[in-house]
């Protein structure tokens, strides 16, 4: 840095040829100084110096002026003419004075003492330059000062500024208006901290606060401090809101103090000062803490009872609390009072509530407690613990009554759609604490009951496994919707299921056989279905909205039927949506119900029980030509085969074959005849079938007529011709036949059965009111009492009687007589009654159960030898466990 320059000031005079008041500047250093004085200083008494002299010289008029001007040419003349003196670089920078009083030495560099209320100027200068000699001579520079001397004292300053901030302390507190502006204020307050009077400043801006929150805030608070909680806690908010904006107001005005002086030395801000001065002398006060934290807890729990006074008063109370850095304070007490508050609230619901109700409740109260928590800002740690306080006391503490037995089931035991949404609530509810699998035991439980309630009501056995689908689609529906597909709780829907489907009794029944009873109607169900097709199809019927599946029954005796409807909602004009029912793809949904079946099927461990009546059902289908779709048939052979292997439909593969071959036969046959030219006068149609393959039927001994007679022995004698070593066995019982009848009503063709055709050709060349009694058709017919009275039955006493018997009645008796029903009609050409040859009589029904649980004893002691010859030792309990274990397929046993 470039060294400091002074200027001297001396009394001495320069040389003759240079002007008096001239200042000349040299380059020697000056000599100590004695005083320092200002520049300002330094002018003034040089020009009351050179106006007393001026005063003292008698030449004061123009003339002298003029001689003065005159006699300085001349001598700058001279001067000119004379050598040059040099002047050291000392000289050059010292200043010469007149005054005679010693020197002085001036700082040029130091800016003159300047009171507060006068910040410091430049200082104006006007110099002349003398450049008369440019010869070498250094140039001279004359310097005035122009600047005025301070106007006030600095320490009283200090005093002014001091008093005017204290006095707007006090008009703020008082919410006047200070006399002093925001502007002034701050400037001030900025004077103050520069001239080093921050400290002081903070220590008067600290007491005035702290005595106003004591004197002001305070007492006004104790003095109150008997009235209610929510009272006192309004009147703190009030005193509050009142402070938070006075200090925002003191903030302004000392934000030079707050960021230069108390951020610098890293003290508390005024922000922090005032909130900690509220909380010190009001929040903490022994007096109004209780009251402040019991008022706000009162408004929570005034909202939770439904009745809060005020929301905002709530909301500022706890946004008071986060700001005083108190509401730590306040969260665990509250958090305390809440627990009591939950704990009865859950028992008082508890006990008024079903369960539904209480889950119902449970859920909306921690819905409002959650939202409260948003509303209001509360802490993400309330909202946590309280979160964590609600589940264990809503849940956890109630965890027996929210899984009991009872009270699932009664949930259960309602409408499907109403179910599955209370019991996906209750499942989400107890998933919060990760309890939904608890649920087991008692959906477990109830799918037993249920189950076996149906499998066991020999009333409803018809539609049993209507129910059991039904059922089914019910429990997948709550597994899918209501369980999210709980993997826990849908292996205890297929445990439960496989558990109640497989149990057995011995009944009436299954005629006391212990046979799976599932399986058989299972077996039987599929039978309805191929019949009807689409139409025995349990499907939905509602709204297009939606409805519930309904499972309804039909007049017809043979099977339920169900009609599928699609409800189609139209706006067009003003009319309401009309039903329009739509055909829907018969085979598609046969094709559905096939795998809806066939999940029951799985569960089954009898399946020896099902192949048994599935294969003389589809024998009775196959024969009668009554399948509804050959290719459903074969869709469900071709399941069966996939679910139980190849051994299982070995059989029923045969049985189509034999029929097709059978067909093949039949074509021969006809085509041997018309090469022959011979025209049979009965259209014959025999399948040959395969005894080891089919079913077993007894022979029933039966008298066919001639014509009849002679077509079979026709077609016998060309079997033998073309099959040698083959022998035919007739199943007469099995036949059906087409009649062509004129009635006086008009002609029909019937369909019956093999006996009823029999029966009927009875009455060819009768008269009409001649009369058959029982035993000469009886005799006529060879048949037993039991075919006799079953056929005569279904002729004379059905809904369709092409015969009347005399009496009328429902029984068939030895004493009755039967004559040809004149009144018959029927608005069809082709009318069947043979439907009851396709029934299933009680006799075969015993017949199939007998077999099965006879075949059930050869295959278990079959299963015994084969353990036996593998283990050659075992134990008593290891060879039943053995047994059991590779005879389950066939069905249960009863172990001894």
């Amino acid at each position: 840095m470039a060294p400091s320059l002074e200027r001297t000031a001396s009394s001495a005079k320069t040389k003759s040829n240079k002007k008096k008041n001239a200042t000349t500047i040299t380059s020697s250093p000056p000599p100590p100084p004695a005083r320092q004085q200002s520049i300002h200083q330094i002018l003034k008494s040089h020009e009351s110096k050179r106006a007393s002299e001026e005063l003292e010289t008698p030449e004061a008029s123009p003339n002298s002026k003029k001689r003065k001007t005159l006699q300085g040419a001349k001598d700058r003349n001279n001067t000119s003419q004379s050598p040059v003196k040099a002047v050291s670089k000392a000289s050059m920078y010292n200043f010469s004075s007149s005054r005679g009083s010693g020197s002085a030495v001036v700082d040029l560099t130091k800016s003159p003492v300047s009171s507060p209320n006068h910040r410091s100027r430049r200082i104006s200068v006007t110099a002349r330059v003398d450049t008369s000699n440019l010869n070498g001579a250094p140039k001279r520079i004359i310097v005035k000062n122009l600047r005025d001397t301070p106007r006030s004292d600095p320490n009283q300053y200090l005093i002014n500024t001091f008093k005017g901030i204290d006095e707007a302390l006090t008009a703020l507190f008082k919410d006047r208006q200070p006399s002093w502006s925001n502007e002034e204020l701050y400037r001030g307050a900025e004077n103050l901290c520069k001239l080093g009077k921050a400290k002081e400043l903070w220590k008067i801006v600290q007491e005035s606060c702290k005595k106003h929150v004591a004197e002001v805030f305070r007492s006004n608070l104790v003095a109150r401090a008997q009235k209610g909680n929510v009272e006192v806690l309004e009147a703190v908010l009030d005193a509050f809101t009142t402070w938070n904006a006075q200090r925002t107001k003191l903030r302004a005005i000392l934000t030079y103090l707050d960021r230069a002086y108390l951020l610098k030395r890293r003290e508390p801000s005024i922000e922090d000062t005032t909130r900690d001065q509220f909380r010190d002398l009001i929040f903490n006060d022994a007096t109004l803490k209780p009251k402040i934290i019991d008022g706000t807890y009162d408004l929570l729990l005034a909202d939770r009872q439904g009745h809060m006074p005020d929301h905002a008063m709530f909301g500022d109370a706890i946004k008071m609390l986060h700001t005083l850095q108190v509401y730590s304070s306040f969260e665990s007490i509250m958090l305390a009072r809440s627990q009591e508050f939950i704990m009865a609230w859950a028992d008082k619901e508890c006990a008024a509530r079903e369960l539904p109700d209480y889950v119902a409740e449970s859920v909306k109260l921690m819905d409002v407690e959650m939202k409260r928590c948003d509303q209001f800002n509360l802490d993400l740690s309330t909202r946590r613990d309280l979160l964590t306080k609600l589940e264990d006391l809503l849940i956890n503490r109630k965890e027996a009554e929210l899984t009991n037995l009872d009270s699932v089931q009664d949930m259960l035991d309602s409408e499907e759609a109403t179910a599955v949404a209370n019991l996906e609530q209750l499942y989400t509810l107890l998933q919060r604490r990760q309890s939904g699998t608890k649920l087991k035991p008692a959906f477990a439980a109830w799918i037993d009951l249920t189950g076996t309630d149906i499998i066991f009501d020999e009333k409803e056995q018809e539609r049993m496994v209507i129910r059991l689908l039904a059922l089914k689609q019910k429990l997948d529906n709550i597994w899918r919707t209501s369980f999210h597909t709980d993997q826990v709780l849908g292996h205890a829907l297929r445990e439960s299921f496989e558990t109640f489907i497989n149990k057995t009794k011995k009944s009436s029944g299954t005629y006391n056989t212990g046979n799976s009873k599932p399986g058989e109607m299972i077996a039987k169900y599929l039978d309805i279905l191929m019949k009807a097709g689409a139409k025995a199809i349990p499907t939905t019927s509602g709204s297009s909205t939606g409805a519930p599946l309904k499972l309804a029954q039909s007049n017809s005796s043979t099977a339920p039927s169900l009609k599928p409807t699609v409800s189609i909602a139209t706006a067009d004009n003003d009319d309401e949506g009309e039903e329009v029912e739509d055909a829907l793809d018969e085979d598609t949904e046969v094709s559905n119900q096939l795998d809806h079946v066939l999940d029951l099927f799985r569960f089954v461990h009898g399946k020896a029980v099902f192949e048994a009546f599935y294969k003389k059902d589809l024998a009775r289908r196959l024969l009668m030509g009554r399948s509804a779709s050959n290719d459903a048939e074969k869709s469900m052979l071709a399941r069966l085969k996939t679910e139980c292997g190849s051994g299982f439909t070995q059989n029923l593969e045969q049985m189509f074959k034999d029929i097709e071959l059978a067909r093949d036969e039949m074509i021969g046959y006809k085509q041997r005849l018309e090469h022959n030219d011979r025209k049979a006068a009965i259209d014959l149609n025999v399948n040959i079938l395969s005894s080891a393959a089919w079913p077993s039927y007894p022979d029933v001994h039966v008298n066919i007529p001639i014509e009849i007679k002679k077509t079979i022995d026709n077609f016998e004698q060309h079997y033998n011709q073309k099959h040698s070593g083959r022998k035919l066995q007739w199943k007469h019982a099995l036949a059906h036949c087409q009649l062509k009848a004129d009635f006086p009503g008009g002609k029909k063709e019937l369909v019956v059965s093999s006996f009823q055709a029999i029966v009927l050709l009875l009455f060819n060349g009768r008269g009409v009111d001649e009369h058959l009694t029982y035993d000469h058709i009886k005799s006529e017919a060879g048949l037993t009492d039991a075919e006799i009275q079953r056929t005569l039955q279904s002729l004379a006493c059905a809904k369709l009687r092409p015969l009347t018997k005399h009496p009328k009645g429902r029984d068939v008796s030895p004493t009755d007589t039967f004559t040809l029903n004149t009144s018959f009609k029927h608005p069809k050409y082709r009318v069947k009654i043979n439907s009851i040859q396709l029934k299933e009589t009680k006799e075969e029904n015993k017949e199939t159960h007998v077999r099965v649980a006879a075949d059930r004893q050869f295959e278990t002691q079959a299963a015994i030898v084969r353990v036996m010859k593998q283990r050659k030792t075992i134990s008593h309990a290891e060879l039943v466990a053995e047994v059991i274990k590779s005879t389950r397929s066939r069905g249960a046993m009863d172990v001894d």
